[in-house]
This record gives structure tokens, C-alpha cells and sequence, in this order.
């Protein structure tokens, strides 16, 4: 297989596994929950640098899992036991996860190694050095993800149009908000290389809001919200491939970005074109 069929491949995947997960913190109106798990891999990745000593990318990809896990696990922690706003708890989180992982890379970039180590790669991606064992890996994961969908869809559903609805019916809440942490954390974890801690929460977010402006339920949501972020993952690495210098992270961005454009323009449910001629 090619480089770019490859890189085509594997923004496919990772763009239908971030879309697929992106309805669930629009619907919860925790969009931010995935700006917060993509900032706090940071310290993760350099934590993990620090103890391998080397870029070793199962090292670093381990240390971003338990950070985003463990910031994630923090803002459940601040909302159940204190009177902060989840969107307070989430800011507070980011920005001092975030914060710990710029002082850590400060402290490796002046300790020496940090350019042979490329950690800076993952602040913005790197998808040209995507591999097919890396595709192999996404596609496990988007496998996974859909079987955790599929056997917990209802509770899903539930918690995420009225979580406190499904407290009242009685059902695992927590356990349930635990859980879709944990999947966007490993699915955030996954796409550190082909985008970034930066841009990473766009591809959440933006297929979904794409999606939500063109259909009612959460089925036909989750669903065009995935063909979306995988069509703007393939997009994104043939535009990046036609020109020289272009990085593909950024660009897979800007081509979701332009499809929530599209959509808030032409949608004839919620578009600002609905009604007219």
C-alpha cells in the first residue's frame, strides 16, 4: 500500500471513530470534555518521554491515555463533590493539565534530546509518518468503539439527552459518563499523530455539529457524523498530498470546518437558507 493510501486509510478511520463519538459530548453539551482530554495527553506524552528516555511511541501513548483518563476522572470528582459548573471543572482541568505539559516539554526541549525526540510533532500532528500498523491499530479501536456502542446504546442514548432521567430509571450514570470518557480518550490518544493535541477536539466536534443540523435522532447522528469525519479524514489527505508543505492535521480541520459551514448554511431543517427561494 501506498504512503498516501495509507495516511488516506488512517484519517479515514480515525476521522469515523472521532465522528462517531462527537454526538454524545455535542447532545451533553460537553464539547469542551474533548478539548480537555486532548490538552491533558500533553503532560501524559511527556511524562512518558521522560520515562522511556526515548520517543518510544507505545511510552508515549501510554503516558497520554492515563493523563486523559486521569483528567477526566478529576472533573467527575469536582462536579460530584463540590458546587462547581461542569463547564468551570472542565476549564480549570484543561488549562492546569495543559500548563503541566508545556512546563514539561520547556524542561526536555532545554534538558536536550527534545528536537531528536519530536514530541513537538504531537502538539499539531504528523500524519505523513503514519504506518500500516498504525491503520491496523485505528482499525481495532473503531471496531471496539462500535461494540461498546452497540451492547451500551441505550444507556448512551439516554444519558446523553437526560442524564437525570436515566438516574430516575435507575440506570448506571456515572458508569456510563465513565466509560464514553475512557472511549474519547483512547479514540484522542489514537489521533495524537495524525493531529495533534491541539486540533484533535475539532474532529469530535465539528462532524457532529455537522451531522446535528441535518437530522432529529441520535441513530442517523451518530451515523453521519462518522461518514462525515471520515470523509473529511480522506479529503483532508488528498488536498495535504497536492500540494507541497501542507500538513494534514490542519487541513483535516479546516475541511470539517468547512462542512459545519456547509451544513449551518444549507441544512433544510436549521439552515439560514431554510424557507427561502
Amino acid at each position: 500500500m501506498s504512503p498516501l493510501l495509507t495516511v488516506a486509510l488512517g484519517t479515514a478511520l480515525l476521522g469515523g471513530l472521532a465522528g462517531a463519538l462527537g454526538p454524545f459530548a455535542v447532545l451533553r453539551r460537553q464539547s469542551l470534555m474533548g478539548d480537555v482530554l486532548s490538552h491533558a495527553a500533553l503532560p501524559g506524552i511527556c511524562i512518558g518521554f521522560l520515562v522511556a528516555q526515548e520517543r518510544s511511541l507505545p511510552a508515549l501513548l501510554a503516558g497520554a491515555l492515563i493523563a486523559g483518563l486521569l483528567a477526566a476522572g478529576l472533573i467527575q470528582a469536582i462536579q460530584r463533590f463540590t458546587k462547581v459548573k461542569p463547564d468551570a471543572a472542565m476549564g480549570i482541568v484543561l488549562s492546569t493539565f495543559f500548563a503541566l505539559g508545556v512546563v514539561l516539554l520547556s524542561y526536555i526541549q532545554h534538558a536536550g534530546g527534545a528536537g531528536q525526540a519530536g514530541l513537538s510533532s504531537f502538539l499539531f500532528g504528523q500524519a505523513a509518518a503514519m504506518l500500516s500498523s498504525d491503520v491496523a491499530l485505528l482499525s481495532v479501536l473503531a471496531l471496539m468503539t462500535l461494540a461498546l456502542l452497540a451492547i451500551f446504546w441505550r444507556d448512551m442514548k439516554l444519558v446523553a439527552f437526560d442524564r437525570d432521567y436515566a438516574r430516575a430509571l435507575g440506570r448506571p450514570v456515572d458508569a456510563i459518563e465513565a466509560l464514553l470518557a475512557a472511549i474519547t480518550a483512547v479514540a484522542i490518544v489514537a489521533g495524537l499523530q495524525v493531529v495533534g493535541v491541539v486540533l484533535m477536539v475539532a474532529l469530535l466536534i465539528a462532524p457532529a455539529v455537522a451531522a446535528r443540523q441535518w437530522v432529529d435522532s441520535i441513530l442517523p447522528m451518530v451515523l453521519l457524523s462518522a461518514a462525515l469525519g471520515a470523509g473529511a479524514g480522506v479529503a483532508g489527505a488528498f488536498l495535504s498530498a497536492s500540494a507541497r508543505g501542507l500538513a494534514t492535521g490542519p487541513v483535516i480541520v479546516l475541511v470539517a470546518a468547512g462542512l459545519v459551514l456547509l451544513s449551518l448554511v444549507l441544512s433544510p431543517r436549521r439552515g439560514l437558507l431554510r424557507g427561502r427561494k
